[in-house]
């Protein structure tokens, strides 16, 4: 298979997986709220790994919005946010293995900063600003902070990121 072809091979899974994985959360209620928790952040930090996945959680993000139903504002600033903390992730790629979780804080900062705005101005979330930057700062911190430190080390430990690059 050529090269093009394995990356996009590679983004169209990353993405899928990060659309079974909101699916996931939504069966427990953790998709969608002021406090959201999305298995689908665990992957926000497969960008170490592997530039594919940048592409791949945005396009993830971009249609697990889209399919949730979403309003526009969330599907695209809510894909905005993964994006940014997608290529975040991706520069922090080198840092040493035991601060790879720092890798994790453009994810957490980008959704903290951009998702109150979707929620406040596109759902009409009544609370103010600092309270929704903390609560979806939260949810990101237990997602993609801990989730996806969580998953970097076990795909390290097992040796299974060498199979899926």
């Amino acid at each position: 298979m050529n090269t093009q072809a394995k990356f996009i091979t590679k983004s169209a899974v990353v993405a899928a997986m990060y659309v079974v994985l909101t699916y996931l959360s939504a069966l427990f209620g953790l998709d969608s709220g002021v406090i959201q928790i999305r298995f689908s952040e665990f992957l926000c930090i497969l960008p170490v790994f592997m530039p594919q996945a940048i592409i791949g959680v945005t396009l993830g993000c971009m249609l697990s919005n889209l399919l949730v139903g979403g309003v526009i504002y969330d599907i695209i600033f809510g894909s905005l946010a993964t994006l940014v903390g997608a290529l975040g992730a991706w520069l922090l790629r080198r840092l040493p293995h035991k601060l790879i979780w720092l890798a994790t804080l453009p994810t957490i900062l980008a959704n903290a900063i951009i998702i109150p705005f979707v929620l406040i101005y596109a759902y009409g979330v009544p609370d103010g600003y600092i309270y929704c930057f903390v609560t979806v700062g939260i949810g990101e911190i237990i997602s993609a902070g801990i989730g996806g430190s969580a998953l970097y080390y076990y795909l390290v430990k097992t040796k299974l990121i060498n199979k899926l690059m």
